[in-house]
């Protein structure tokens, strides 16, 4: 179905893309998973197309779109079975913050390689004892006062990518000369820079993205390091976060439409009565349920990306944390319904439903919670006062 909110260019993509999730497909994205690699193939051929920097500025050699395309791509490939969670943190969080943020050295360094695939960037903000709360993060930036380089320290934790990234876009705190305050800061940290060092965390989620704690002992970065104004940290924070909650939301809507596929194929196949099982209304409206609930989510998905293109920052938060949420209820009740549909042969490896299980909790989970964004919406839109 094509959605409503969408140009004859967009349905375009979408359609260009879901030839290209169709020739790889979950077997392939199972197979990648299962021998431990990643999905280089998948990750050339879409740069190849041009669709991995769809959303970066023409003079970068990107697409020139916006994070509304960004987000059809990785709908698409998610719905095809062979999700690419690192466009959520490359393209669209880092190339976007960097494109509208950062120096021209660092565009012209780093946004034709993100768009044509040949790098990767990887995003730290969480830490072990700040969680939600970015006003707790202790990862600090102080000057060598003799070179002006910069000397960053600290943690992260639940990083993504980071073995396949060649830099991380690092969230820290300076200190405020005029307050004393800590304020917000990214600073672009090479993988191989002293005092850099990572931990694979180990997880139960079937992923080719491997997730990692990082420690910053004394980082020295240049002072170029630094993205864009030191005083604009919290701004140029959210211009990131926003991308990422949209990108969250397709991530979860390929997810439960894959899973909504596979239920609705067995449900007109399996026959156990005189009728197979999908006449059933036991059967048949849970799944309605579900899909109503993907169609809202995901209008509420091209409501946010169409704000965050046209520049309404504010507007695009609310819509955004709305979309991550609606996308996150949606995939779960959808994913788990599907497995229900199948019965036993919903937790086979034959038919690739029993992942998705713990896959589509990750949804809620991250990057910010369901409870978060309730408090979001609680006191942003409705105005109502804070318990903390």
């Amino acid at each position: 179905m094509t959605p409503l909110m969408e140009t004859k260019e967009q349905t375009a993509l979408r359609e260009a893309v879901s030839a290209l999730g169709t020739r790889y497909g979950r077997d392939y994205f199972a197979d990648v998973v299962r021998e431990g690699k990643h999905t280089d193939e998948l990750w050339a051929e879409a740069a190849k197309l041009g669709y991995l920097g769809v959303n970066l500025p023409e003079e970068y050699g990107g697409g020139g779109t916006g994070i509304q395309e960004l987000s059809i791509v990785l709908e698409e490939l998610g719905a095809a079975g062979c999700p690419l969670l690192m466009l959520v943190v490359s393209p669209a969080i880092c190339g976007t913050v960097i494109s509208r943020f950062g120096t021209e050295a660092q565009k012209n360094e780093w946004l034709p390689t993100l768009a044509n695939g040949t790098r990767k960037m990887a995003f730290g903000i969480t830490e072990p004892d700040a969680g939600s709360n970015s006003h707790r993060i202790t990862t600090t930036a102080r000057r060598d006062p003799a070179t002006g380089d910069w000397l960053v320290t600290g943690r992260k934790v639940f990083i993504s990518g980071v073995d396949i990234a060649e830099a991380t876009l690092i969230v820290g705190r300076t200190e405020d000369a005029r307050t004393g305050k800590l304020k917000p800061c990214l600073f672009i940290v090479p993988r191989d820079a002293p005092g850099f060092s990572r931990n694979e965390i180990d997880m139960e989620i079937g992923a080719p993205e491997k997730q990692f704690e990082l420690v910053l002992d004394d980082v020295r970065l240049p002072k170029d390091a630094l993205v864009g104004d030191e005083d604009a940290g919290l701004l140029q924070l959210f211009a990131g976060l926003n991308p990422e909650r949209i990108m969250t939301a397709a991530f979860a809507l390929g997810m439960a439409r894959y899973a909504m596929g596979r239920a609705l194929d067995y449900a007109r196949t399996r026959q156990v009565w005189k009728e197979p099982i999908g006449a059933h209304q036991a059967i048949a409206h849970p799944l309605a349920q579900a899909h109503i609930e993907v169609e809202c989510a995901r209008l509420m998905m091209q409501k946010a990306a169409r704000l965050y293109d046209e520049g309404d920052d504010v507007g695009a938060g609310e819509a955004a944390n709305m979309a991550k949420y609606a996308a996150a209820e949606a995939c779960v009740r959808t994913v788990d319904q599907a497995v229900h549909t199948l019965g036993g042969n919903g937790l086979t490896r034959e038919y690739g439903l029993a992942g998705l299980i713990t896959a589509s909790r990750v949804a809620r989970i991250a990057p910010v919670s369901r409870e978060m964004i309730l408090n979001y919406v609680s006191h942003q839109s409705l105005g109502l006062p804070k318990s903390y």
